[in-house]
């Protein structure tokens, strides 16, 4: 792999013992995955941000590195509030002590302490860009609505990417590799009355059956939170990181990827619908990837003379909420709170309930692993009802 003058500086340890550290991993991270170079990636999101998930020894390893990231890097989101930690409930002192010492770190880092899985609403992202992304629902947002560029990074060759400001050039950057490997065929069609037309559920199978390789769909018509929806839960049951749905994401429309002779899997209708189980749940939680300000918009108009009768959790990234802070008091006049900087899977928070109800395949897929808890999905409508009724 090709090093510039700089990054053989940097390898050699001219610019710090941190900065070293960082381009080892991504020249070992080269290495492996045959790069030819380093590029310049505009932005980065890196993972392993909740105590919950990297405990005592990812802090102590953070506390260790001592750079400043040099382009514009996030944070996953973290296992509670910041600031309202107290009011989510489920969130001891000790806990919310390790994650201030956790966020501490990143902020010496450099990365700034926007907490979220939903980058992409906070700054433009502009398609053919490169980047270097760690979590998975905004991996393949990025790759697949946007037509960004970006592998599925590991937390530690995310900040190394921060760091740095370069990534090593294989996999996702490289347009030869974007092209549909395979073809999902649906056993019905996209309307009202499909189980398709839950984004989430259908994600949650396609990953299953798509495994790691690039899905590219026809016969659907999904908007750009159906398409997060979608990416999300295929990310979560399966590898993805890109997928095609012909007409409506951009490079189904700009390359001209040959899709004769693909292999092809079906989904049936009756696979999806199977998902949908009427079970009792203590609480519902909406957010998974976090909301956009439609989604929002739309909680709003579905709460408006409602009153909450459980546990409403709806998360959303912070600078989101403070664009449209009318729609947070709207949805929060009925009692249901909306939290930032954490989400259902990564905070300790919602481990004390048996059953959540969610509107999202990654939810869906990962709370009874993550959260110890049953998981019980249906449609945005159907998680209001429940949580007023």
């Amino acid at each position: 792999m090709h090093l510039d003058e700089d990054d053989e500086k940097i390898l050699n340890g001219e610019y710090g013992e941190t900065r070293q550290k960082m381009m080892e991993i991504l020249v070992a991270l080269g290495k492996v995955y045959d790069a030819d170079r380093l590029i310049p990636v505009t932005s980065a999101q890196v993972s392993g941000a909740s105590y919950k998930t990297i405990g005592r020894w990812g802090l102590s390893w953070l506390k260790e590195l001592d750079a400043r990231a040099v382009i514009p890097a996030v944070l996953n989101p973290i296992g509670m509030p910041r600031e309202e930690w107290r009011d989510i409930g489920g969130i001891t002192q000790e806990f919310a002590e390790k994650q201030r010492e956790v966020l501490e770190a990143y902020h010496h880092l450099g990365i700034r302490p926007e907490c979220t899985c939903t980058p992409y609403y906070l700054n433009r992202t502009e398609y053919g860009e490169h980047l270097a992304w760690s979590e998975s629902s905004a991996v393949v947002y990025a790759n697949s609505v946007i037509g960004a560029r970006t592998n599925r990074e590991g937390g530690p060759s995310a900040l190394a990417a921060a760091i740095i400001g370069k990534t090593p050039n294989y996999g996702l950057h490289l347009v030869k590799n974007r092209a549909p490997q395979i073809m999902i065929d649906l056993a019905g069609s996209d309307d009202g009355n499909s189980p398709f037309h839950h984004y989430g559920a259908l994600g949650y199978i396609a990953g299953k059956k798509a495994g790691n390789l690039i899905a590219f769909f026809r016969g659907i018509r999904p908007n750009r939170d159906q398409l997060k929806a979608m990416g999300a839960a295929m990310g979560a049951t399966g590898a993805a990181a890109l997928f095609h749905v012909e007409g409506i994401t951009p490079e189904s429309r700009v390359f001209d990827f040959e899709t004769e002779g693909l292999r092809h899997v079906t989904i049936e209708g009756d696979e999806v619908a199977a998902l949908f189980e009427d079970i009792d749940a203590d609480a519902v939680a909406i957010g998974c990837p976090h909301c956009s300000p439609r989604e929002l918009h739309d909680i709003a108009g579905l709460l408006e003379g409602r009153k909450t009768t459980k546990p409403l959790f709806i998360f959303a990234a912070r600078g989101v909420m403070r664009a449209h802070n009318r729609l947070i008091a709207q949805i929060e006049r009925s009692g249901a709170r909306v939290y930032p900087d954490t989400c259902m899977v990564v905070s300790p928070a919602m481990e004390r309930f048996s059953t959540i109800m969610v509107n999202s395949g990654k939810a869906f897929s990962y709370i009874p692993n993550m959260c110890g808890a049953k998981a019980r999905i249906g449609t945005l409508e159907e998680c209001i009802q429940v949580a007023t009724s």
